[in-house]
């Protein structure tokens, strides 16, 4: 619940707009206290009269309002909230918060804020794809700015694809995991998920077998507990979990890169399967089959995530810890992986085809410490999740 919460929401101007009326409801019905701005674009698709009786509260949309100023100055109204929301997060307000732009009072209070931010982008397909919002994402993700969604189907532009506005229930419970209080509250958690992709050439590549599901149910069950998540993830089968600042990824380098600019952290969870080996000077150009003759790759080490952070003489997390997906021995590989990277805990499951776990919903981990290990029962991965984020929440108190 949200009672006692006090909600910023900026709304941008885009069609999706609409959904900030059901948003707005959906979060008074939680208890919050939505104060709501909008940008000049959002009054071309919702009306501020609407907007108003929804919230309760007056809609704030002029900088240079004088009686709003005298009430309560645009710079206090930016510090006030406990977090700050913005849906629709259009390409146009994306852009203008990525290069620090304070115009009009949505980018001002955003600018001037002190306040975590939440963004839930909607906008065209092909405008969410261009590389110049993909450059912008990953700048405000960056600056520590959470984002939920977008969502993929059909948009009002006949369309298909991402760029879809989250719906009005999925921003709630990012909102909620953003706010939560629990043991973990204050502290930061970086969770590595999914494969990586290795690329041979521009249509192929080398990948371990990985739905990103047990990494994704781990983010969320962390947040759930208050924690300040960055989840850096691989190309997963599963979508992100909501309320957590998401970084995707392709290659292990790139992983690498967003774990250090990740750190410092309280904890790091390392549960990507990242491939070992990468393809020395990946062609750029399609490799063509040719009869009777195979074509000659030329492997190289890909970095060792795990063992670099562990191993770490500063910034490194109180607790690092890792995974091991075994088919032959798996407690005792486990163990002596444990000892080998450097780690303080290793998650074990045993991933022979016959298990069903890779993949599947269910796992049965071992956990491994310097104490031993500790063989769980066969159960979801959600709830591997939680009750793995109850023994993190407790290592960290």
């Amino acid at each position: 619940m949200l009672t006692g919460k006090r909600i910023l929401l900026i709304i941008g101007g885009g069609i999706a707009a609409y959904k900030s009326l059901e948003l707005i409801r959906r979060l008074r019905e939680r208890g919050a206290d939505v104060v709501p701005v909008m940008t000049e674009a959002a009054g071309q698709f919702v009306t501020p009269m609407s907007v108003t009786a929804l919230a309760g509260n007056p809609v704030h949309s002029d900088l240079f309002d004088l009686g709003t100023e005298a009430e309560m100055g645009h710079i206090q109204l930016s510090r006030v909230a406990d977090l700050v929301v913005v849906a629709p997060a259009t390409a146009h307000l994306m852009a203008r918060m990525a290069q620090g732009m304070a115009d009009d009072l949505a980018t001002t209070l955003l600018l001037a804020t002190d306040t975590p931010v939440l963004i839930a982008p909607a906008m065209n397909v092909r405008m969410w794809e261009h590389p110049a919002t993909q450059r912008n994402l990953a700048t405000l993700l960056g600056d520590g700015i959470t984002c939920t969604g977008p969502d993929e189907g059909d948009m009002a532009c006949g369309e298909y694809g991402p760029g879809r506005l989250a719906e009005p229930l999925a921003i709630v419970e990012a909102i909620e995991a953003r706010l939560a209080d629990g043991p973990l509250k204050g502290r930061r958690v970086l969770v590595t998920s999914g494969p990586t992709h290795e690329p041979i050439d521009p249509v192929r590549y080398i990948a371990n077998r990985s739905s990103g599901a047990q990494g994704t149910a781990i983010a969320a069950a962390l947040s759930a507990l208050g924690a300040d998540v960055d989840f850096i993830t691989g190309p997963a089968d599963v979508p992100p979990p909501q309320g957590v600042r998401v970084i995707p990824v392709e290659t292990a380098a790139q992983m690498m890169d967003a774990v250090q600019q990740s750190l410092p952290c309280d904890a790091a969870v390392f549960a990507a399967a990242v491939a070992d080996w990468c393809v020395a000077g990946a062609s750029s150009s399609k490799i063509k089959k040719k009869a009777g003759k195979l074509p000659t790759l030329e492997f190289a080490e890909n970095p060792d995530i795990l063992a670099h952070v562990a191993q770490l003489k500063r910034d490194r997390p109180r607790l690092v810890v890792g995974f091991a997906a075994e088919t032959d021995d798996v407690i005792a590989n486990a163990t002596a992986k444990r000892a080998r990277k450097g780690c303080d805990w290793i998650l074990a499951n045993d991933v022979s085809p016959e298990t069903g776990i890779m993949g599947g919903t269910e796992n049965a981990v071992h956990l491994i410490t310097e104490d031993g290990h500790d063989s769980w029962p066969r159960m979801t991965k959600d709830l591997v999740a939680r009750k793995l984020a109850a023994r993190i929440a407790e290592a960290l108190a």
